[in-house]
């Protein structure tokens, strides 16, 4: 084949759009290239869960795939219906599954869908195996080896959410936090993290109302399914409007978490992950250290010099903070896009876990959001964090991502340059532990750009300095 399709795993799987490149044929091509590792790697016969979301056709995607995987003799273990990633994850493990594949585009616009791997240890398939695979997929797209299997691997369906709502309740102690009388509004953006916090909390004290909870793959009245400020305004108005105490929101497929307070003010990723850092290793006195990226907050290693425990910078993705929270033991890892682990659960980010241990920072502290964030700031000093995202023609890759490779300034907003990290990337450290990043996205077009400084002005100082040394 001349001109067979691109299809490349990036920061966390491949995905495309519909009907354009995620098609049936290319879903398959990417099952057969897992089957085929598998059998490789001698690993067949612990088979395969198949899991998907609420966006246009995942089932019948995830369906093709066991059908193909099935074709190599190796068994599959089938959603029933829409979970989040999470619970893919975990049931990976709970099945002692070879690996996951899991049929979701994530936060992405609708029109896109994707094919994620899971490791056999619950987390994002690490690069060494995407490589193996990614290997098999170039010889299955260019016609090399078998074509179809002749096993009769079997497939079967299981209930998903009632063994993932049970592995929530062992990783988190849910009484304490059932017997407050607190008012929660869960945003589920249409996706599949719909009613899993409510199961969880049933039964008590506690209110859970849920708002966008009806599965829809339009994802309406947002550009994407994102935990992002601008995508919450429904839960800030609905948690102004109730008198609610917290609103937490959930991506697409609720491997992500996003917080506003209980004046409806929204709390950026990184002000999240360092409040839920805090309560790990203040409140729970979790001291095994924390795995996160580049792009999370400097504030994460001032508590961890605060409180005598490691920290461990990964490059983006969870491919890398997975591997590295199992490597050095770590109580819990995080990424910039609000996707957060901990300890006792997989090594890889859930959004319902992220959100409840929000909660348990609460009843634990008997203080409210706007409280916990005060009392953050007094200990690490003032942080103000923000991240812009620009779109380009594909046909601009490689000449933006040169340009992202060589930049190296002396000194941004008026912060002189103290180191730089390119390990994904640009890192560059700047004085006072401020800092910021330029990297080209793993899984869409798009150049993101990341700053965190003590204070607005300085921040947009550094975003617009940067800007116009991109020239974007």
């Amino acid at each position: 084949m001349t001109d067979r399709p691109q299809i490349n795993f990036g920061t966390d799987g491949w995905r495309a759009i519909i009907a354009e490149d995620f098609t049936f044929a290319n879903v398959r091509a990417c099952g057969e290239a897992v089957a085929r590792n598998l059998i490789a790697t001698n690993r067949a016969d612990q088979g395969l869960v198949v899991g998907f979301d609420t966006r246009y056709g995942s089932p019948r995607f995830a369906e093709a795939v066991a059908k193909v995987v099935n074709s190599y003799g190796i068994d599959t273990h089938m959603f029933d219906v829409a979970a989040p990633t999470p619970a893919c994850s975990f049931a990976v493990v709970d099945h002692s599954a070879a690996n996951g594949v899991m049929i979701t585009a994530s936060h992405n616009p609708p029109e896109w869908n994707g094919f994620k791997v899971k490791s056999s240890a619950g987390g994002s398939a690490t690069p060494d195996e995407v490589a193996q695979i990614e290997d098999h997929l170039a010889e299955v797209l260019d016609g090399k080896g078998d074509q179809t299997g002749s096993g009769t691997g079997a497939n079967t369906v299981f209930d998903v959410i009632s063994p993932y709502i049970e592995q929530l309740h062992r990783v988190i102690d849910v009484a304490p936090i059932k017997e407050k009388p607190l008012k929660v509004v869960v945003d589920a953006m249409h996706g599949s993290g719909a009613v899993i916090i409510p199961l969880v909390l049933a039964g008590g004290a506690i209110e859970v109302i849920e708002i966008r909870s009806e599965q829809n793959p339009n994802f309406p009245g947002m550009d994407q399914p994102e935990p992002i400020e601008h995508n919450v305004k429904p839960l800030s108005a609905a948690v102004r409007e109730l008198g609610a105490d917290v609103g937490i929101a959930l991506d697409g497929d609720a491997d992500r978490v996003g917080i506003v307070d209980e004046n409806g003010k929204y709390f950026s990723t990184l002000e999240v992950f360092s409040l839920l850092t805090d309560h790990f290793m203040g409140r729970r006195n979790e001291r095994g250290g924390v795995a996160c990226t580049i792009t999370m907050s400097s504030m994460v290693d001032k508590l961890s010099t605060h409180y005598g425990a490691p920290i461990y910078r990964t490059p983006v993705g969870f491919k890398f903070v997975g591997p590295t929270m199992i490597d050095n033991g770590c109580s819990m890892g995080g990424e910039e896009s609000g996707g957060y682990a901990f300890k006792g659960h997989v090594p890889e980010r859930d959004g319902s876990l992220s959100g409840l241990l929000f909660l348990e920072a609460m009843v634990m502290s008997g203080k409210k959001p706007s409280e916990l964030l005060s009392d953050l700031h007094e200990l690490v000093g003032p942080h103000t964090f923000r991240r812009i995202d620009v779109s380009y023609d594909e046909s601009q890759r490689t000449k933006l991502a040169n340009t992202v490779e060589s930049v190296s300034p002396d000194s941004l907003g008026g912060l002189s340059l103290e180191s730089e990290d390119r390990r994904d990337g640009v890192r560059f450290n700047l004085a006072g532990g401020s800092w910021a990043v330029v990297r080209m996205s793993g899984t869409e077009p798009l150049v993101r750009i990341y700053a965190e400084t003590p204070d607005t002005e300085t921040l947009e100082s550094v975003l617009a300095e940067l800007r116009s040394i991109l020239k974007i």
